[in-house]
């Protein structure tokens, strides 16, 4: 998700895996997509019993170019964040005018931070875990004064890495974990269960399952 040379990581780990089917069922799936994916085929995903999308808004403060799906009834916006650019706050606030806002009409998911292995450059981006802490804060009250809710997507790993397993966020930002393969394994601190969970791949796109029903997902 949201770099190229993530998306290269994740296919590698996953390619021992057995490739995740897509298939009609009562749990709500979904797929996360980028620019890097291209045009995407939303028939194709709609057939296969996807529901709902994220897509790649922004990144730092920079925009992704990706067109909206119409053939999904769910969906919102994620942005990748650059720690190491610029503060939480301004993030949050680019990051709400350029595709990642959210309404209650029934159809926008709230938006997710994508707060992950850094691209180009050291893990946690050049932050101790005290200070990537008030960073992913001041982005989280940032998008909440304005939305009341915000996504958080990361892995255990670079939580526990880069965070000191930081307890801090679990009643406030739902969480979408990141691990591939047929089970979630460890969640971080301050979760007791995850809300979406990015299981693995299929076509070169990731996919996701929402812990719960669709009459939740539209909630």
């Amino acid at each position: 998700m949201a770099s190229q040379s993530f998306v290269s990581l994740l296919l590698c780990i996953t390619a021992a895996l057995a490739e995740p089917i897509i298939t009609k069922r009562s749990d709500p799936l979904g797929v996360d997509v980028s620019s890097y994916q291209g045009t995407v085929d939303w028939s194709s995903w709609k057939s296969k019993g996807v529901t709902f999308a994220y897509i790649k808004a922004t990144e730092g403060t920079t925009l992704n170019t990706l067109v909206r799906p119409m053939l999904v009834l769910f969906r919102g916006g994620y942005h990748f964040a650059r720690p190491d650019s610029s503060t939480g706050a301004a993030q949050a606030s680019y990051f709400l005018k350029h595709g990642g806002g959210w309404s209650a009409d029934g159809i926008t998911l709230p938006g997710a931070l994508d707060i992950e292995y850094n691209p180009s450059g050291s893990e946690c981006y050049g932050l101790s875990a005290s200070s990537m802490v008030s960073w992913i804060k001041s982005f989280s009250d940032a998008y909440h004064s304005s939305t009341t809710r915000n996504v958080i997507y990361t892995t255990t790993d670079w939580w526990k890495s880069c965070t000191g397993n930081s307890a801090s966020f679990g009643s406030m930002n739902p969480l979408w974990i990141a691990h591939p393969g047929s089970s979630i394994g460890t969640l971080p601190a301050g979760w007791s269960y995850t809300t979406f969970w990015q299981y693995g791949t299929s076509d070169n796109t990731d996919v996701d399952k929402f812990n719960g029903d669709s009459s939740g997902l539209e909630r």
